[in-house]
Protein backbone atom coordinates (compact mmCIF):
# COMPACT_ATOMS: atom_id res chain seq x y z
CA UNK A 1 0.00 0.00 0.00
CA UNK A 2 2.90 2.35 0.73
CA UNK A 3 4.22 2.01 -2.77
CA UNK A 4 0.84 2.68 -4.39
CA UNK A 5 0.36 5.91 -2.45
CA UNK A 6 3.76 7.25 -3.51
CA UNK A 7 3.13 6.46 -7.18
CA UNK A 8 -0.19 8.19 -7.05
CA UNK A 9 1.36 11.35 -5.65
CA UNK A 10 4.08 11.42 -8.28
CA UNK A 11 1.59 10.90 -11.10
CA UNK A 12 -0.85 13.75 -10.14
CA UNK A 13 1.75 16.44 -9.26
CA UNK A 14 0.91 19.83 -7.75
CA UNK A 15 -2.10 21.90 -9.11
CA UNK A 16 -1.43 25.43 -10.62
CA UNK A 17 -3.54 28.31 -9.34
CA UNK A 18 -6.15 29.64 -11.88
CA UNK A 19 -5.91 33.14 -10.32
CA UNK A 20 -2.21 33.35 -11.14
CA UNK A 21 -2.83 32.53 -14.79
CA UNK A 22 -5.48 35.20 -15.06
CA UNK A 23 -3.17 37.82 -13.58
CA UNK A 24 -0.47 36.91 -16.10
CA UNK A 25 -2.88 37.29 -19.03
CA UNK A 26 -4.17 40.66 -17.78
CA UNK A 27 -0.63 41.98 -17.30
CA UNK A 28 0.35 40.89 -20.81
CA UNK A 29 -2.70 42.57 -22.31
CA UNK A 30 -1.94 45.82 -20.49
CA UNK A 31 1.65 45.84 -21.73
CA UNK A 32 0.51 45.23 -25.33
CA UNK A 33 -2.11 47.96 -25.05
CA UNK A 34 0.39 50.54 -23.81
CA UNK A 35 2.79 49.62 -26.61
CA UNK A 36 0.14 49.93 -29.33
CA UNK A 37 -1.05 53.30 -28.01
CA UNK A 38 2.49 54.67 -27.97
CA UNK A 39 2.98 53.63 -31.61
CA UNK A 40 -0.30 55.31 -32.65
CA UNK A 41 0.62 58.56 -30.90
CA UNK A 42 3.97 58.69 -32.67
CA UNK A 43 2.28 58.29 -36.05
CA UNK A 44 0.13 61.45 -35.64
CA UNK A 45 1.91 63.95 -37.94
CA UNK A 46 2.09 67.75 -37.74
CA UNK A 47 -0.15 67.85 -40.87
CA UNK A 48 -2.97 66.19 -38.98
CA UNK A 49 -2.65 68.67 -36.15
CA UNK A 50 -2.61 71.53 -38.62
CA UNK A 51 -5.79 70.20 -40.23
CA UNK A 52 -7.57 70.27 -36.89
CA UNK A 53 -6.36 73.82 -36.34
CA UNK A 54 -7.53 74.88 -39.79
CA UNK A 55 -10.99 73.55 -39.14
CA UNK A 56 -11.22 75.48 -35.89
CA UNK A 57 -10.09 78.69 -37.60
CA UNK A 58 -12.49 78.16 -40.52
CA UNK A 59 -15.43 77.76 -38.18
CA UNK A 60 -14.74 81.08 -36.50
CA UNK A 61 -16.98 83.94 -37.75
CA UNK A 62 -15.32 86.39 -40.13
CA UNK A 63 -14.58 89.87 -38.83
CA UNK A 64 -16.81 92.44 -40.56
CA UNK A 65 -16.16 95.37 -38.24
CA UNK A 66 -14.68 97.47 -41.08
CA UNK A 67 -17.84 97.08 -43.21
CA UNK A 68 -20.45 99.81 -42.95
CA UNK A 69 -23.72 98.78 -41.32
CA UNK A 70 -25.88 99.47 -44.41
CA UNK A 71 -23.61 97.28 -46.52
CA UNK A 72 -23.59 94.16 -44.33
CA UNK A 73 -26.70 92.58 -45.93
CA UNK A 74 -24.82 92.65 -49.26
CA UNK A 75 -21.59 91.09 -47.98
CA UNK A 76 -21.24 87.32 -47.97
CA UNK A 77 -18.74 84.62 -47.00
CA UNK A 78 -19.63 81.57 -49.13
CA UNK A 79 -18.67 78.05 -48.05
CA UNK A 80 -18.53 76.17 -51.38
CA UNK A 81 -18.98 72.40 -51.39
CA UNK A 82 -16.77 71.81 -54.44
CA UNK A 83 -13.54 73.36 -53.12
CA UNK A 84 -12.06 75.19 -50.13
CA UNK A 85 -11.56 78.95 -50.18
CA UNK A 86 -8.62 78.40 -47.82
CA UNK A 87 -6.95 81.69 -46.86
CA UNK A 88 -9.67 83.64 -48.71
CA UNK A 89 -12.48 82.18 -46.58
CA UNK A 90 -13.02 85.54 -44.90
CA UNK A 91 -12.70 87.64 -48.06
CA UNK A 92 -16.16 89.21 -48.55
CA UNK A 93 -18.06 88.42 -51.76
CA UNK A 94 -20.81 90.46 -53.44
CA UNK A 95 -23.52 88.81 -55.52
CA UNK A 96 -24.74 90.36 -58.79
CA UNK A 97 -26.80 89.71 -61.91
CA UNK A 98 -26.63 91.59 -65.21
CA UNK A 99 -30.15 92.03 -66.59
CA UNK A 100 -30.21 92.78 -70.30
CA UNK A 101 -31.71 91.96 -73.69
CA UNK A 102 -30.12 90.24 -76.66
CA UNK A 103 -27.95 92.49 -78.83
CA UNK A 104 -27.53 95.12 -76.13
CA UNK A 105 -23.79 94.72 -75.60
CA UNK A 106 -24.12 92.39 -72.61
CA UNK A 107 -21.49 89.96 -73.94
CA UNK A 108 -18.97 92.78 -74.34
CA UNK A 109 -19.89 94.23 -70.95
CA UNK A 110 -19.47 90.85 -69.26
CA UNK A 111 -16.00 90.33 -70.75
CA UNK A 112 -15.06 93.73 -69.32
CA UNK A 113 -16.17 92.66 -65.84
CA UNK A 114 -14.41 89.31 -66.17
CA UNK A 115 -11.15 91.08 -66.97
CA UNK A 116 -11.19 92.14 -63.30
CA UNK A 117 -9.03 89.71 -61.35
CA UNK A 118 -11.61 89.38 -58.56
CA UNK A 119 -14.82 89.02 -60.60
CA UNK A 120 -16.50 85.88 -61.94
CA UNK A 121 -19.47 86.42 -64.28
CA UNK A 122 -20.67 83.07 -65.55
CA UNK A 123 -22.55 83.89 -68.75
CA UNK A 124 -26.19 83.11 -69.59
CA UNK A 125 -26.81 80.32 -67.11
CA UNK A 126 -30.58 80.51 -67.62
CA UNK A 127 -30.32 79.82 -71.33
CA UNK A 128 -31.46 76.27 -70.53
CA UNK A 129 -35.22 76.11 -69.99
CA UNK A 130 -35.15 73.59 -67.15
CA UNK A 131 -33.18 76.02 -64.98
CA UNK A 132 -35.92 78.66 -65.27
CA UNK A 133 -38.98 76.38 -65.32
CA UNK A 134 -40.13 77.57 -61.89
CA UNK A 135 -39.09 79.83 -59.02
CA UNK A 136 -37.81 76.75 -57.19
CA UNK A 137 -35.59 75.74 -60.13
CA UNK A 138 -34.33 79.32 -60.42
CA UNK A 139 -33.46 79.65 -56.71
CA UNK A 140 -31.65 76.30 -56.71
CA UNK A 141 -29.50 77.50 -59.60
CA UNK A 142 -28.88 80.86 -57.91
CA UNK A 143 -27.80 79.08 -54.73
CA UNK A 144 -25.15 77.14 -56.66
CA UNK A 145 -23.84 80.26 -58.39
CA UNK A 146 -23.64 82.40 -55.26
CA UNK A 147 -22.13 79.60 -53.17
CA UNK A 148 -19.29 79.55 -55.77
CA UNK A 149 -20.22 76.00 -56.78
CA UNK A 150 -21.03 76.96 -60.38
CA UNK A 151 -17.84 76.14 -62.26
CA UNK A 152 -17.22 77.79 -65.62
CA UNK A 153 -14.33 79.24 -67.60
CA UNK A 154 -14.97 82.54 -65.81
CA UNK A 155 -14.67 81.07 -62.30
CA UNK A 156 -11.86 82.52 -60.24
CA UNK A 157 -12.73 80.41 -57.21
CA UNK A 158 -11.02 81.15 -53.91
CA UNK A 159 -10.45 84.91 -53.95
CA UNK A 160 -13.58 86.18 -55.66
CA UNK A 161 -14.79 89.61 -54.61
CA UNK A 162 -17.93 89.47 -56.78
CA UNK A 163 -19.74 86.57 -58.45
CA UNK A 164 -22.69 86.66 -60.84
CA UNK A 165 -23.93 86.09 -64.38
CA UNK A 166 -25.93 87.75 -67.14
CA UNK A 167 -29.66 87.18 -67.41
CA UNK A 168 -31.74 88.01 -70.47
CA UNK A 169 -35.20 89.37 -69.72
CA UNK A 170 -36.80 86.66 -71.87
CA UNK A 171 -35.21 83.90 -69.79
CA UNK A 172 -37.80 83.73 -67.02
CA UNK A 173 -37.12 87.15 -65.48
CA UNK A 174 -40.43 88.76 -66.42
CA UNK A 175 -42.52 85.65 -65.70
CA UNK A 176 -41.03 85.00 -62.25
CA UNK A 177 -40.02 88.55 -61.28
CA UNK A 178 -41.74 88.47 -57.87
CA UNK A 179 -39.90 85.37 -56.64
CA UNK A 180 -36.60 86.56 -58.11
CA UNK A 181 -36.88 90.03 -56.57
CA UNK A 182 -37.69 88.48 -53.20
CA UNK A 183 -34.63 86.23 -53.47
CA UNK A 184 -32.47 89.24 -54.34
CA UNK A 185 -33.71 91.16 -51.30
CA UNK A 186 -33.26 88.25 -48.91
CA UNK A 187 -29.79 87.37 -50.20
CA UNK A 188 -28.42 90.84 -50.89
CA UNK A 189 -27.96 90.50 -54.66
CA UNK A 190 -26.94 93.53 -56.75
CA UNK A 191 -28.94 94.03 -59.95
CA UNK A 192 -27.16 95.65 -62.91
CA UNK A 193 -29.47 96.68 -65.76
CA UNK A 194 -27.69 97.07 -69.11
CA UNK A 195 -29.72 98.44 -72.01
CA UNK A 196 -29.19 100.39 -75.21
CA UNK A 197 -30.47 103.92 -75.56
CA UNK A 198 -30.70 103.63 -79.34
CA UNK A 199 -33.20 100.83 -79.78
CA UNK A 200 -33.06 101.24 -83.57
CA UNK A 201 -29.41 100.23 -83.52
CA UNK A 202 -30.34 97.25 -81.39
CA UNK A 203 -32.99 96.28 -83.96
CA UNK A 204 -30.42 96.35 -86.74
CA UNK A 205 -28.10 94.16 -84.66
CA UNK A 206 -30.93 91.69 -83.96
CA UNK A 207 -31.72 91.41 -87.69
CA UNK A 208 -28.05 90.96 -88.55
CA UNK A 209 -27.67 88.26 -85.92
CA UNK A 210 -30.75 86.43 -87.23
CA UNK A 211 -29.28 86.58 -90.74
CA UNK A 212 -26.00 85.24 -89.39
CA UNK A 213 -27.73 82.28 -87.70
CA UNK A 214 -29.87 81.33 -90.67
CA UNK A 215 -27.37 81.87 -93.51
CA UNK A 216 -24.06 81.20 -91.72
CA UNK A 217 -21.98 83.33 -94.10
CA UNK A 218 -18.71 82.68 -92.28
CA UNK A 219 -17.58 79.33 -93.65
CA UNK A 220 -20.76 77.71 -92.47
CA UNK A 221 -20.38 78.79 -88.84
CA UNK A 222 -22.21 81.33 -86.70
CA UNK A 223 -19.94 84.07 -85.32
CA UNK A 224 -21.99 86.92 -83.90
CA UNK A 225 -19.06 89.36 -83.63
CA UNK A 226 -17.43 88.89 -87.04
CA UNK A 227 -16.68 92.00 -89.05
CA UNK A 228 -18.05 90.45 -92.21
CA UNK A 229 -21.58 90.93 -90.82
CA UNK A 230 -21.09 94.69 -91.07
CA UNK A 231 -21.61 94.31 -94.82
CA UNK A 232 -25.13 93.02 -94.29
CA UNK A 233 -27.82 95.72 -94.61
CA UNK A 234 -31.18 94.53 -93.27
CA UNK A 235 -34.55 95.78 -94.45
CA UNK A 236 -36.68 96.98 -91.53
CA UNK A 237 -40.44 96.50 -91.56
CA UNK A 238 -41.73 100.06 -91.72
CA UNK A 239 -45.24 99.00 -90.71
CA UNK A 240 -44.24 97.41 -87.39
CA UNK A 241 -41.06 99.32 -86.49
CA UNK A 242 -42.72 101.75 -84.04
CA UNK A 243 -44.69 99.01 -82.29
CA UNK A 244 -41.53 96.90 -81.94
CA UNK A 245 -39.49 99.80 -80.55
CA UNK A 246 -42.27 100.58 -78.08
CA UNK A 247 -42.49 96.95 -76.96
CA UNK A 248 -38.75 96.77 -76.23
CA UNK A 249 -38.78 100.15 -74.48
CA UNK A 250 -41.71 99.15 -72.24
CA UNK A 251 -40.12 95.80 -71.44
CA UNK A 252 -37.00 97.49 -70.10
CA UNK A 253 -39.06 99.98 -68.08
CA UNK A 254 -41.15 97.22 -66.50
CA UNK A 255 -38.05 95.19 -65.60
CA UNK A 256 -36.51 98.11 -63.74
CA UNK A 257 -39.80 98.71 -61.96
CA UNK A 258 -40.04 95.05 -60.88
CA UNK A 259 -36.67 95.32 -59.11
CA UNK A 260 -36.91 98.87 -57.79
CA UNK A 261 -36.93 97.55 -54.18
CA UNK A 262 -33.57 95.81 -54.69
CA UNK A 263 -30.13 97.41 -54.78
CA UNK A 264 -29.70 98.17 -58.47
CA UNK A 265 -28.01 100.35 -61.06
CA UNK A 266 -29.02 101.19 -64.66
CA UNK A 267 -26.23 101.35 -67.24
CA UNK A 268 -26.56 102.18 -70.91
CA UNK A 269 -24.30 100.62 -73.52
CA UNK A 270 -23.68 103.94 -75.27
CA UNK A 271 -22.54 105.52 -71.99
CA UNK A 272 -19.99 102.78 -71.37
CA UNK A 273 -18.70 103.09 -74.92
CA UNK A 274 -18.41 106.86 -74.80
CA UNK A 275 -17.27 107.27 -71.20
CA UNK A 276 -15.20 104.59 -69.51
CA UNK A 277 -15.72 106.25 -66.11
CA UNK A 278 -19.06 104.41 -66.20
CA UNK A 279 -17.09 101.24 -65.58
CA UNK A 280 -15.68 102.83 -62.45
CA UNK A 281 -19.24 103.51 -61.30
CA UNK A 282 -20.08 99.83 -61.78
CA UNK A 283 -16.99 98.79 -59.81
CA UNK A 284 -17.94 101.22 -57.05
CA UNK A 285 -21.46 99.81 -57.06
CA UNK A 286 -20.02 96.32 -56.43
CA UNK A 287 -17.46 97.75 -53.97
CA UNK A 288 -14.59 96.36 -56.02
CA UNK A 289 -10.98 97.53 -55.96
CA UNK A 290 -10.65 99.68 -59.08
CA UNK A 291 -9.04 98.16 -62.17
CA UNK A 292 -8.78 99.13 -65.86
CA UNK A 293 -11.16 96.73 -67.60
CA UNK A 294 -10.55 95.46 -71.13
CA UNK A 295 -12.23 93.29 -73.76
CA UNK A 296 -11.14 91.65 -77.01
CA UNK A 297 -14.61 91.70 -78.53
CA UNK A 298 -15.09 93.84 -81.61
CA UNK A 299 -18.07 95.90 -82.74
CA UNK A 300 -19.95 94.71 -85.82
CA UNK A 301 -21.73 97.83 -87.03
CA UNK A 302 -20.14 101.28 -87.04
CA UNK A 303 -20.83 104.50 -88.86
CA UNK A 304 -24.12 106.27 -89.43
CA UNK A 305 -27.30 104.22 -89.48
CA UNK A 306 -28.23 105.52 -92.93
CA UNK A 307 -25.45 103.31 -94.31
CA UNK A 308 -26.70 100.19 -92.53
CA UNK A 309 -30.36 99.92 -93.53
CA UNK A 310 -31.66 99.04 -97.00
CA UNK A 311 -34.84 101.12 -96.74
CA UNK A 312 -33.40 103.99 -94.71
CA UNK A 313 -35.47 106.73 -96.37
CA UNK A 314 -38.68 104.84 -95.59
CA UNK A 315 -37.73 104.26 -91.94
CA UNK A 316 -36.67 107.89 -91.56
CA UNK A 317 -40.08 109.11 -92.71
CA UNK A 318 -41.89 106.74 -90.33
CA UNK A 319 -39.89 107.78 -87.25
CA UNK A 320 -39.79 111.53 -87.84
CA UNK A 321 -42.10 113.35 -85.46
CA UNK A 322 -42.32 110.39 -83.04
CA UNK A 323 -40.66 109.82 -79.67
CA UNK A 324 -38.13 107.65 -81.51
CA UNK A 325 -36.95 110.31 -83.96
CA UNK A 326 -33.77 110.86 -81.95
CA UNK A 327 -32.66 107.32 -82.81
CA UNK A 328 -32.08 108.46 -86.39
CA UNK A 329 -29.16 110.64 -85.34
CA UNK A 330 -28.19 109.36 -81.87
CA UNK A 331 -24.74 107.93 -82.46
CA UNK A 332 -21.48 107.03 -80.77
CA UNK A 333 -18.04 105.71 -81.61
CA UNK A 334 -16.29 102.58 -80.41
Amino acid sequence: MGMETTDALVTKGPKKSPLLLRLVVVAFAMVCGVYICSICLKQISPHTTAKFLNIRIFDQPCNSSDIEEWEKPFVHYPRPETFSREECACNPVRYFAIFSMQRSGSGWFETLLNSHINVSSNGEIFGKRERRASVSAITQTLDRVYNLDWLSSASKNECNAAVGFKWMLNQGVMEHHEGIAEYFKQNGVHAIFLFRRNLLRRMISVLANSYDKSNKPLNGTHKSHAKVLAKYKPKINATTVIAELKHVDNRATRAIDYFKSTRHIVVYYEDVVGNRTKLKEVQDFLRLPYRDLTSRQVKIHSGHLSKQVQNWDEIQKVLEGTRYESFLNLDYQR
